[in-house]
């Protein structure tokens, strides 16, 4: 299956810009990497890791005309804010373009912006590895995450969530493009942050 990877990754730089697909190839390293911690296959890693934004290259417009196209069902947040949506019509490219069949790989990418509650290991990975990889621009948090990531997935998880809720509340009070979070984003919060609280508070 590593040679489909590499073929599907070399399919993806001639589209992907230079600094998406440089994300990208550190998405798929980092998520093989906790694949191998956490007893997933890495090549399911893998795969899921480089197809993650194979969508990521259309402009929110586009973005609603293709899901429209091939009858993607959106919420009216999505329709809202369009870049939501690259998860969601990558899915189907990952199944209809580049010819996953495995469901778990497809759902990584999917839930790899949003999350969603009770992720399975894989979806875990992506959601976290995308957050996480080296080429990420340097956040005040990050480091910490990143240790917590080869050691509990699932607390790991919930800091990404937490510090993304909190992130895109600030970012509504001084950004006027009017973004919204989406709801799988709240949920899988509130599921994580039991989880949490579980562990950490008596």
């Amino acid at each position: 299956m590593l040679e489909k990877v590499e073929e599907v990754q070399e399919r993806l730089k001639s589209k992907l810009s230079n600094k998406r697909f440089i994300h990208t190839i550190g998405v798929r390293y980092t998520a093989a990497a906790l694949a191998m911690r956490y007893k997933v296959s890495v090549e399911d890693a893998s795969m899921a890791g480089v197809l993650h934004d194979c969508a990521k290259y259309f402009s929110d417009e586009d973005l609603i005309k293709k899901c429209a196209k091939h009858n993607l069902d959106c919420s009216d947040i999505e329709l809202r804010n369009g870049f939501l949506l690259h998860s969601k019509l990558g899915a189907y490219y990952a199944k209809k373009k580049y010819g996953v069949q495995n469901e778990e790989i497809i759902s990584a990418v999917r839930y790899h912006t949003t999350g969603k509650p009770g992720m399975s290991l894989l979806e875990a990975i992506i959601f976290t590895a995308d957050y996480i990889e080296p080429n990420r621009k340097p956040l005040a948090h990050i480091d910490e995450v990143r240790r917590m990531a080869f050691v509990d997935i699932d607390e790991a998880v919930y800091n990404i969530l937490d510090h993304t809720l909190d992130y895109l509340g600030e970012s509504a009070k001084h950004d006027r493009s009017g973004r919204e979070i989406d709801t799988h984003t709240i949920d899988a919060f509130v599921y994580y942050k039991k989880i949490h609280d579980e562990k950490f508070i008596l």
